[in-house]
C-alpha cells in the first residue's frame, strides 16, 4: 500500500525523545517545550505558545477574544470540523461560507453576506435576521494554500472583526508578494493555529500552537493553557484555565521535526511538481493549482475528477485505488450539513458542494518515491479513464 501521509522521522527524533525520557521530563514541563516554541517564533516571526492540539489551539484563540454566547463566527463550510467545533465549545454560533476556487474562504460571499444580510453600527455588526453581533472570522488555509488575506483583512478592518487563522495545514506557506510578502501562514490575523497530528508537515504525535504578533496575548494564551496557574508553586488560580499544554516529549520529536521542515516543504514541493508533469493533458482531470503569489507548503494534492468523463461518486474511485494498493481520501463532507449544524446559518453555498464532489486527495509523504508517484499515477489512470464507467 502506498499510503497517502505518513510521518517522516529521519532525523533526531529519537535522540531528542530519548533525552527527554532519560531526564525523566516526559509531562507537561520540560526544556523541549520552551525549546519547540523558541524554534516556531524564530520560523514565524511570532510569539509561538505550544499546546495540545489545533483544535485546543483554536479554542484559546476565541476564548482569549471574548467570543460567546449569542456571538456569530464566519467559518467555511468546507474544512476539517476541528476548525468549526471550537466555536461551540465558546457557546457561539458558526455561519457557514462558501469557498473560492483555491478551496478557501470565499471574501467575495463574505463581504456579500456582511452587506446585504448585517447592519453595522460603526461598533457592531449585526446580523439583520437573527440579532445576534457577528464578531470574528475563523479563516482555514486549505492543503496548504493560503486564503486571499488581503481581502479578508480589509473586511475584518471595516466591521471591526477578530480573524482567527486556521493554519493547521500550511506550516511553512507563505505570501512572495502583496501587502503580506514574507509572512507565513497564522502570522497575519489576530491569532494563528498550528497542528502537529500524524499526518502534518511536521508532526508531534499529537499537538499545536497558537502564533500571535502580540507578546500579551501570547502570554495569556500560555497561562489559559496550565491552567491559569497564578502561582508556580501555591494553587492560586484567578481565571478559568484549560489543561492544554504539549508535553516535553512530543516537544522534543517536535524539535527535530523542525529541524527538517524546510526539506520537508522542498520535497513537497519536488513531488507535486512530478504529479504535474505526469498529469499533463489527462482527460479524467488535473491538479488543483496553489495561488501563485505565494510559496506554499505543498500540504495534500488534490485531483479533481472531470465528472462528465468520470460521472460515478467519488468514493468508487477511492475503493478502486485501495484495491490497487493507493490510499487516497475524499475531502471532507460540507460541515454546515452535518447534524450538528444543520440548523445553522449558511450562506450561498456552491463552489464548495463543486468541490466536494469531484476532489481526492493524493499520496503525498515527504518519504514518497518518484517511483511510487509513477506508480500512483499509473494506477490512476487505470481506474479513472480505462474503467468501464469511464469511456
Amino acid at each position: 500500500m502506498i499510503p497517502l501521509s505518513v510521518p517522516n522521522f529521519e532525523g533526531n527524533e529519537l535522540k531528542y525523545a530519548s533525552d527527554a525520557v532519560g531526564q525523566g521530563w516526559v509531562s507537561t514541563g520540560g526544556a523541549y517545550v520552551s525549546r519547540m516554541e523558541d524554534m516556531l517564533s524564530e520560523y514565524t516571526s511570532s510569539y509561538a505558545v505550544a499546546c495540545q492540539s489545533g483544535t485546543s489551539a483554536l479554542h484559546m484563540a476565541l476564548y482569549d477574544l471574548g467570543i460567546k454566547y449569542g456571538d456569530m463566527v464566519l467559518v467555511p463550510t468546507l474544512t476539517f470540523i476541528a476548525a468549526v467545533n471550537p466555536v461551540t465549545y465558546v457557546g457561539a454560533e458558526p455561519v457557514f461560507m462558501d469557498c473560492d476556487d483555491s478551496l478557501c474562504i470565499d471574501p467575495d460571499k463574505i463581504d456579500e453576506f456582511c452587506m446585504t444580510e448585517c447592519k453595522y453600527d460603526g461598533q457592531n455588526l449585526v446580523h439583520t435576521k437573527s440579532g445576534k453581533k457577528v464578531k470574528a472570522i475563523i479563516v482555514v488555509h486549505v492543503f496548504g494554500n493560503l486564503a486571499d488575506m488581503e481581502k479578508i483583512m480589509d473586511i475584518a478592518d471595516r466591521y471591526n472583526l477578530s480573524v482567527v487563522e486556521d493554519a493547521t495545514e500550511a506550516l511553512g506557506s507563505r505570501f512572495e508578494y502583496g501587502r503580506y510578502k514574507g509572512r507565513i501562514a497564522g502570522t497575519i490575523g489576530d491569532y494563528g493555529a498550528l497542528s502537529f497530528n500524524g499526518n502534518k508537515i511536521i508532526t508531534t504525535g499529537g499537538g499545536g500552537a497558537v502564533l500571535s504578533k502580540d507578546k500579551d496575548r501570547a502570554m495569556h494564551i500560555k497561562y489559559l493553557s496550565t491552567q491559569a496557574k497564578d502561582d508556580p508553586h501555591f494553587y492560586i488560580h484567578n481565571e478559568i484555565g484549560f489543561n492544554y499544554r504539549m508535553t516535553n516529549v512530543q516537544a522534543a520529536i517536535g524539535c527535530a521535526q523542525m529541524e527538517e521542515l524546510e526539506e520537508f516543504i522542498s520535497r513537497k514541493n519536488k513531488n507535486h511538481q512530478i504529479y504535474l508533469e505526469l498529469l499533463e493533458g489527462a482527460d479524467f482531470g488535473y491538479i488543483l493549482p496553489f495561488r501563485d503569489n505565494i510559496r506554499s507548503n505543498k500540504w495534500f494534492y488534490s485531483l479533481v475528477i472531470n465528472r462528465v468523463k468520470c460521472p460515478l461518486d467519488i468514493k468508487t474511485y477511492i475503493d478502486d485505488l485501495s484495491k490497487e494498493g493507493i490510499e487516497t481520501r475524499p475531502i471532507w463532507g460540507l460541515i454546515g450539513e452535518q447534524k450538528p449544524y444543520q440548523k445553522c446559518v449558511s450562506y450561498k453555498i456552491e463552489k464548495a458542494k463543486y468541490y466536494s464532489e469531484r476532489i481526492i486527495n493524493l499520496p503525498c509523504s515527504t518519504n514518497i518515491t518518484k517511483d511510487q508517484i509513477e506508480e500512483t499515477v499509473g494506477k490512476m489512470k487505470k481506474c479513472l479513464k480505462i474503467a468501464e464507467n469511464c469511456q
